[in-house]
């Protein structure tokens, strides 16, 4: 058996296996806050057109290298809703932003929701290798 290791060093395309150990897909994010370290969860993809599910960190067993089990059957991993890319907990702005950057700041529209990565985005970042 495998020595566990950090969240940290968790990649994508990294395997993921169901409380069976069998292969439900790979890491395609790690959403979390390194700084704090908080783990968050983790999308995994079970294929090019399947849609990536959200896996919250509670219910990942044990991280190990080049492998994530999870405490979850198949089944249950595939009721999981499809993976939202988290927004920006914090915003950075840079004092060399011009005049009209910085006064058209306040007017950003803080409702709007990344679209999940689609399919066709998946397929071209694997065939390009990202």
């Amino acid at each position: 058996m495998a020595d566990p290791v950090s969240w940290f060093v968790v990649e994508r395309g990294w395997q993921v296996v169901d409380r069976d150990g069998q292969e439900v897909g790979r890491v395609d994010e790690i959403t979390g806050d390194e700084n704090a370290d908080i783990f968050d969860g983790l999308s995994v993809s079970g294929g090019f057109f399947s849609e990536p599910r959200y896996v919250p960190s509670e219910q990942v067993a044990e991280i190990t290298d080049g492998r994530i089990e999870l405490r979850l059957s198949r089944a249950e991993i595939e009721a999981l809703p499809p993976f939202q890319e988290p927004k920006a907990s914090i915003e950075v702005s840079s004092e060399k932003a011009s005049l009209t950057d910085r006064a058209a700041a306040p007017f950003v529209d803080e409702r709007d929701t990344p679209e999940p990565t689609s399919s066709w985005r998946r397929l071209v970042d694997r065939l390009l290798g990202r």
